[in-house]
């Protein structure tokens, strides 16, 4: 079903790093990220947390537990956003709340702080429409008529 998930997460100077990294550890539990230290746009130092999940089980692990620990009205929002959350690549773009993951919750946001995923559907050929099909698949059928 996933090819792989990429993440990057942002480390701002008031925040953490532990904190952060243990955000991310309760979303994506294998993670082993990148370090790399960059400026903002006020010059303000941050951290910049980069890396990819690529084994199989982990994945699966991923979409089964973002599958169980969102609420009924976000897997409604992501069903009805995958058109917009998907490039012509099949790739899926989810950001989940740093703030939620850190107490072991799951929150989708539009934007704002958060953990930013990349994640690539094992659709072929790799194209948008046949991506959007695949993941279709995993949504219970209550969602999908709503």
């Amino acid at each position: 079903m996933i090819h792989n998930i990429r993440y990057r997460v942002f480390i701002y100077e008031n925040e953490d790093k532990d904190e952060v990294l243990e955000a991310l550890l309760n979303i994506l539990s294998t993670a082993e990220p990148e370090v790399e230290e960059a400026e903002g746009l006020l010059e303000e130092k941050m951290l910049i947390l980069t890396g990819t999940i690529s084994k199989k089980r982990d994945t699966r692990e991923f979409l089964n537990t973002l599958m169980e620990s969102i609420g009924e009205d976000q897997l409604v929002k992501l069903y009805n956003d995958l058109d917009r959350k998907m490039d012509e690549k099949g790739n899926l773009f989810l950001r989940l709340s740093k703030e939620k993951a850190l107490e072991e919750e799951w929150e989708i946001l539009d934007g704002g702080d958060s953990i930013h995923l990349k994640i690539k559907i094992a659709a072929y050929p790799a194209k948008k429409e046949v991506a959007i099909k695949k993941i279709s698949e995993i949504f219970p059928e209550n969602i999908k008529k709503d």
